[in-house]
């Protein structure tokens, strides 16, 4: 794209503020390049015809076209712009270095995450931000620290610990590194920091509050006085407390929808809020009834839409369905369904009308992948793996994604039969998974596809216990190393690139992270288990956990087998049988 089309493109973009996204490719192979936030779009998005430095000089002329989203503030398009690059994970957002002036926060990429405030983000991290003042943002990551006791110390003195350090005794971490917490409750404590900054602020704010209250009435009031300030930069931090969605009448969460037709097909978008924050929007694609105009489209959309995911407490339309079964349905699950005629929420609905009349929305990767595959659109798809450490501690996980987003509430894991084979391996998770379907002990619905990560032989092997069981879904594979597609027909080779492969990819890549955290957590158990066996040292430890991989192995050890190890006598290996009965 060269300085004239982008002059071009730039007067036909709004006045307003929201965010704006430079792409590569077209249909199929469009790929997200850089997302960024503007007061007023049409000024910041021609201010790329004479870019800034040469990475960005780069980026503009790899890109080939620009679409946007109109948001209602400032404060919503930079709260949108974090969830938009956490989504995408656009190649030249990963530094911000056009951006320094502008701190971030991060939760770096490692099973137990680390949070910081930075200017400069890891590679694979989640990142929040920007933010506009540093000082307000570090009050708030050390009042997230002190209520949720995330680290943040370096991975490196993470690794190497054998005592908690200082940030324990003072109470702003848990200690994952020595074990006082374990994995599974820190990774629920750092999802509920991901909450806060994706806008649910009273995470962090409700609990404060109330500690600010307790100590003023216990007259302790220098601590209440800080509290008081510290809730003040928590509330502030995402935008000096200006709301996007009223929030009076006890809503936590609303959904807009606002829909246009153009010529044989509708777009609905949607922009949904959380605690009066708007922190989402997408946009998808339906065949526009015809002839019913946007009160059909949303007729459509409302039930199909909402079938298999999570009702929000409020749905704002710009025009009612007109449709009694649709509104009995949602009076029934508690659900307020508005159109407004004034107000914020009539401006929320007129925003969200602008992005369905946007030309060039998102891609649906599930379209693309049905169309790629010759198979019907795939709204619900089931990713498996499985782990091991030579044969030791064999696991198996089954993720599922719910039109292209992870739903964590239908993740299954099961312990596998302890052997060195992958095929046998997969064979035992796709048989265990399709004979509860088949049995009718399994209480998620099918899934339109199965993915497996892995080669020819895996998805053998899984197709076989597909046949074994007569439970009849597709399944196809994806091979990690040149990232190949495999069906029962032929291979494909896409484009790294493709939509559809990014949507396999995350489905495939979500299944390995599930797999191995689930190994580790076994292979950990040596180690919890053992803390206090007198003999037992770190080391020791460490060999038990090379050579057996979990307690379950270790139990069953012959006193041969435990005597081999360095460091285990016969009396050490008699504490260790007595501990593991």
């Amino acid at each position: 794209m060269d300085a004239d089309e982008v002059r071009e493109r730039a007067r036909s973009l709004p006045r307003e503020p929201g965010v704006y996204l430079f792409e590569q490719g077209r249909d199929d192979t469009r790929r997200v390049l850089y997302v960024g936030k503007a007061v007023d779009l049409r000024d910041r998005v021609r201010s790329y015809a004479d870019p800034r430095s040469e990475r960005i000089a780069k980026m503009v002329e790899r890109a080939e076209t620009i679409d946007f989203a109109v948001t209602d503030t400032e404060t919503q398009a930079l709260l949108l712009e974090a969830n938009l690059i956490k989504r995408h994970r656009p190649p030249y957002n990963v530094r911000l270095k056009d951006d320094k002036s502008y701190p971030l926060v991060q939760l770096t990429d490692h099973p137990v995450p680390r949070i910081e405030v930075t200017r400069d983000p890891a590679d694979g991290a989640t990142v929040y931000g920007p933010f506009t003042d540093k000082g307000r943002v570090e009050t708030v990551v050390k009042a997230l620290r002190e209520a949720y006791g995330l680290r943040g110390c370096s991975d490196h003195k993470y690794s190497n610990r054998d005592r908690p350090c200082l940030d324990y005794e003072m109470g702003i971490c848990t200690a994952p590194c020595t074990g006082e917490i374990g994995e599974a409750d820190y990774a629920e404590d750092a999802e509920a920091v991901t909450r806060y900054f994706e806008g649910e602020t009273g995470v962090l704010a409700d609990p404060l509050r109330r500690e600010m209250e307790a100590a003023a009435q216990n007259q302790e009031f220098e601590r209440a006085a800080n509290l008081r300030d510290k809730l003040g930069a928590v509330e502030a931090l995402h935008g000096e407390g200006d709301t996007a969605v009223s929030d009076s009448g006890g809503y936590q969460t609303t959904d807009v929808l606002g829909a246009a037709i153009e010529g044989e097909r509708a777009i609905v978008a949607r922009l949904h809020a959380e605690g009066g924050k708007l922190v989402e929007r997408d946009r998808h694609t339906l065949e526009a009834p015809d002839g019913e105009g946007t009160a059909g489209v949303y007729r459509a959309f409302i039930p199909q839409y909402y079938a298999e995911r999570e009702l929000p407490d409020r749905i704002l339309c710009a025009e009612a369905p007109a449709d009694p079964d649709i509104e009995a349905w949602l009076e029934s699950e508690g659900v307020t369904l508005g159109v407004p005629g004034a107000g914020r929420e009539a401006t929320l609905v007129d925003l969200a009308l602008k992005n369905a009349r946007q030309r060039g929305g998102t891609d649906d990767e599930s379209g693309r992948l049905a169309d790629a595959l010759g198979i019907d659109r795939p709204s619900r798809i089931e990713g498996f793996d499985v782990s091991h450490a030579q044969g030791r501690s064999a696991v198996g996980s089954n993720v599922t994604f719910v039109d292209e987003t992870p739903e964590k509430s239908d993740y299954r894991r099961k312990k596998l039969t302890e052997q060195n084979d992958d095929y046998a391996n997969m064979r035992e998770l796709l048989r265990w998974r399709a004979t509860r379907a088949v049995e009718g002990r399994d209480d998620r619905p099918d899934p339109d596809l199965l993915l497996i990560d892995g080669g020819d032989g895996q998805l053998g092997a899984a197709r076989d216990a597909l046949a074994e069981t007569g439970w009849d879904v597709p399944a196809i594979a994806l091979a990690k190393d040149e990232e190949l597609v495999i069906t029962p027909d032929r291979v494909y080779d896409w484009n790294d690139d493709a939509p559809q492969l990014h949507l396999l990819q995350r489905v495939r890549d979500e299944a390995h992270r599930f797999a191995v955290q689930y190994h580790q957590t076994l292979r950990d158990e040596v180690s919890t288990t053992l803390d206090d066996v007198p003999g037992i040292g770190p080391e020791t430890r460490k060999r038990l956990l090379r050579r057996f991989g979990s307690v379950d192995s270790v139990r069953a050890a012959s006193d041969e087998e435990l005597t081999a190890i360095d460091g285990i006598g016969e009396q050490t290996a008699e504490t260790i049988r007595t501990r593991l009965q």
